[in-house]
């Protein structure tokens, strides 16, 4: 069942290796390494989302997500995107960055480096607004309660993970114009840019999340009439077969799980612009952890269970979080891609360790208190 559910994953993961280690080297294989673990640790509680979802759609529909959403997902949004990114912030033409990605490497990078404040602005305020807005909600598991607790009543003051990312990127701002003022005006644009960037990264996570909120409430309404017309065939005594939503509802749905996979893509991506500027290697990274994520969706779907490890997705975010302030610190300072990778991995491996602790305590708990009950009984039987 594991080989049948993840055989192409495993498959692409030894093919990406290997393309990476041919194209860069054991450096460029080591990236491409810890790109995959990032995107599917990012990704991680989108496949269980999906997977709630997914159930709930018929087979073709289920097909059309894991054929087509698969394209989407690997190659719009891992491939594609960071080149339109590239593009944009250079100034040129995707196929042009693509050529000179591959064959014209220094003027690439120096294109990247001077794209990067750019760059860097708007992925920093767009993860930043993902951390904040998920350390600010009040949710009944807490990792790290000294910090979460104090956060999430916070979170009750409306907007104010808004006014946080802007007050950062003021901060953030004034510093570069001051940097300016210091050295005769000479980047003056680059302020400038940080802050329109910056800006510009608020508004597209706020219209990413408007799309998701929209889907969901649509995805609740069709939801809502199925459980009435449950309860119409529960009172007239009609059998009703098992709901499968197909037609209009799935569609919505394809399209509410393509709409949660590009904005779960955009911190993968754009967190992938922290490690490295290297197109190749980003598209190498993030399409083998993407491919894990689709895979772990099916996975999911077919064992009708969901993953225990509770802190996993805080350790995401939290990785997401530091992604967000190291981006917006390479803006001035340069930071050694290795060290940005293994900061998310060790977050993220943190939290799956204190999961599987949490586990094992709750089973030893469960345990003991089945072994007092049978002492219980055998000593009132006595």
């Amino acid at each position: 069942m594991l080989l049948k559910t993840f055989g192409w994953s495993f498959a692409i993961t030894a093919l990406g290796l290997v393309a990476a280690g041919f194209y860069g080297g054991w450096e460029a294989l080591g990236i491409v390494a810890i790109l995959c673990v990032l995107e599917i640790s990012l990704s991680f509680d989108n496949a269980v989302v999906n997977a709630g979802i997914l159930k709930k759609m018929n087979a073709f529909w289920q097909k059309i997500f894991l054929t087509i959403g698969v394209l989407i997902a690997v190659f719009g949004m891992r491939l594609v995107f960071p080149v339109v990114i590239v593009a944009i912030s250079a100034k040129i033409g995707p196929i042009d960055a693509v050529d000179l990605a591959l064959n014209d490497k220094d003027k690439y990078q120096q294109l990247v480096t001077d794209a990067h404040p750019s760059i860097a602005a708007f992925g920093g305020m767009f993860l930043l607004m993902i951390f904040l807005d998920f350390i600010f909600e009040d949710r009944d598991i807490q990792w790290l309660r000294w910090i979460e607790r104090p956060l999430a009543k916070l979170g009750k003051v409306d907007m104010l993970s808004v006014c946080i990312a802007l007050i950062v990127l003021l901060i953030t701002s004034f510093t570069f114009a001051t940097h300016a003022h210091q050295h005769g005006g000479a980047h003056v644009d680059k302020a400038q840019t940080v802050l329109i960037s910056g800006i510009a990264g608020l508004i597209t996570y706020m219209v990413v999340g408007g799309l998701s909120g929209y889907f969901e409430d649509k995805l609740e309404e069709e939801e809502e009439r199925e459980h009435e017309e449950e309860e119409e065939a529960a009172r007239t005594g009609k059998k009703r077969s098992p709901v499968v939503l197909a037609g209009q509802a799935a569609f919505f749905m394809f399209l509410y799980l393509e709409v949660l996979d590009a904005s779960f893509s955009f911190d993968g991506v754009i967190g992938a612009f922290a490690i490295t500027n290297d197109i190749v290697l980003m598209a190498l990274g993030l399409g083998v952890g993407a491919m894990y994520v689709r895979s772990l969706t099916v996975y999911l779907v077919r064992q009708g269970t969901l993953d225990d490890y509770v802190y996993l997705e805080h350790g995401a975010h939290y990785a997401i979080g530091a992604l967000a302030v190291i981006l917006m610190v390479t803006i001035q300072y340069q930071i050694n891609e290795v060290i940005t990778g293994l900061v998310g991995v060790v977050l993220i491996a943190w939290s799956f360790w204190s999961s599987v602790r949490r586990n094992r305590a709750l089973a030893e708990a469960e345990g003991k208190a089945t072994a007092s009950d049978d002492k219980t009984e055998v000593s009132s039987g006595v």
